[in-house]
């Protein structure tokens, strides 16, 4: 990546059949809950960050599993990371993506960004996610299931 990251990312819902939803601890700035999320490399389309965030976070290869919701949603970036744009950018903008699974799987996580992985209800994964962007895109799944 360039000097600075650029303001684009993704959030990738990995779910099962059976409504159990993927979840990783971030370890920095400080400890929460997400789902898979990744900024969007130089030249990068949204469809191919979410694949890489999801191999690079995960080690799950899901090719052709991969769902564009249409849904972006823009958000202020945490103060914590503003550090890493441009000055003067404060605004994220969010593409939402879903991995539907046959059933739960074990994950592989890199420990210097997660230290630990859990498979959650929808509703407990609702409760425990720290943006509400993440927890937008999980109340929207919880609807459509």
């Amino acid at each position: 990546m360039g000097e600075f990251r650029r303001p684009e990312s993704v959030l990738v819902l990995i779910y099962t059949e059976q409504a159990d939803v993927l979840l990783l601890e971030r370890v920095q700035p400080f400890p929460f809950w997400q789902s898979v999320t990744g900024t969007l490399g130089p030249g990068e389309l949204p469809a191919a960050t979410a694949e890489r965030e999801v191999f690079e976070e995960t080690g799950l290869k899901v090719a052709g599993q991969m769902v564009d919701t249409g849904v972006s949603r823009v958000f202020e970036i945490d103060p914590r990371w503003r550090h890493r744009y441009a000055p003067g950018v404060v605004h994220n903008t969010e593409y939402e993506f879903r991995c539907r699974l046959p059933g739960v799987q074990a994950v592989s996580i890199d420990a210097r960004e997660h230290s630990a992985y859990r498979w959650l209800d929808v509703d407990r994964a609702i409760e425990a996610v720290w943006s509400w962007t993440n927890r937008e895109a999980l109340e929207r799944l919880r609807e459509e299931l």
